[in-house]
């Protein structure tokens, strides 16, 4: 959905937007963190332009989200039942993306994202972050053919590693350590001379787990949770199942079926 802008500045106009959007939350109580290119630019310290504004919320508090933005005058839609909704401003391009799990169906936000959201800012007013940790394994799986999140990861880990809670971001890979590894690795490789960074120890565990883990017993595809698209042929023609899928996985066929739809159509 697009419509014209009617404003002169419309960077400036954009912002504004985005802050009246943080106020209506925060007036109507609704439990919110900031993710997306301001978080990352806390951590980083990297700026990072970017076409929309990331806000994420527990499933549990979605609706008050949207019916709050709802009652402000946005336009505002349920864009993908399993993970995300959007508001709009009207008349404008302008649009705000509300975040409540992953395109996966693996990383749905709860009280462990609040409990250890950190204080910072966005648009030069306080806000709470998202936690890296959380930042990383949803940009973990994020492996598209058009989008890559890994260079956005290895900064993270150059900037924050000895700081992070692994024990909980290993727990969030439970049964996923080698995406996790994957990720270490390739960091090792990236900044080659900046290894501390990383706990090796931790690399040695998760190359444990993963030498002790046994294959499945059914013909499955993972590739389809880090790639919605680059694996179909697998699904399709090559008798694989689809490891997104209940019971293996966390999404029903129909968000599936929706997500893989729009391929080509959001980023």
């Amino acid at each position: 959905m697009a419509y014209q802008s009617t404003y002169d500045d419309p960077s400036r106009d954009t912002n504004a937007f985005y802050r009246r959007t943080l106020h209506v939350l925060n007036d109507a109580s609704v439990p919110f963190l900031v993710g997306g290119s301001h978080a990352f630019l806390n951590y980083t310290g990297i700026v990072r332009e970017t076409k929309d504004f990331d806000l994420f919320v527990r499933r549990s508090d979605l609706d008050a989200a949207l019916t709050a933005l709802g009652q402000a005058g946005y336009y505002t839609e349920i864009t993908f039942p399993h993970w995300l909704a959007k508001a709009f401003k009207p008349r404008s391009e302008d649009f705000v993306d509300i975040i409540f799990s992953s395109g996966n169906g693996l990383c749905d936000v709860d009280d462990t994202w609040f409990d250890h959201a950190v204080e910072g800012t966005a648009l030069d007013q306080p806000a709470r972050l998202v936690p890296a940790e959380e930042i990383i394994w949803t940009k973990a799986f994020i492996q598209e053919r058009e989008r890559f999140d890994g260079a956005d990861i290895a900064h993270l880990l150059l900037a924050r590693g000895p700081e992070l809670d692994w024990d909980r971001l290993k727990r969030h890979f439970d049964g996923h350590e080698q995406v996790l590894l994957a990720h270490l690795l390739l960091f090792t490789y990236i900044y080659s001379t900046e290894r501390k960074q990383i706990p090796w120890p931790i690399v040695e565990e998760l190359m444990q787990r993963v030498r002790d883990q046994r294959p499945p017993t059914e013909k499955i595809c993972r590739g389809t949770t880090i790639s919605r698209a680059q694996y179909l042929a697998d699904i399709r023609e090559g008798g694989f199942l689809d490891s997104r899928l209940q019971p293996q996985g966390p999404m029903k066929p129909e968000d599936v079926a929706h997500w893989t739809a729009a391929i080509g159509t959001i980023k």
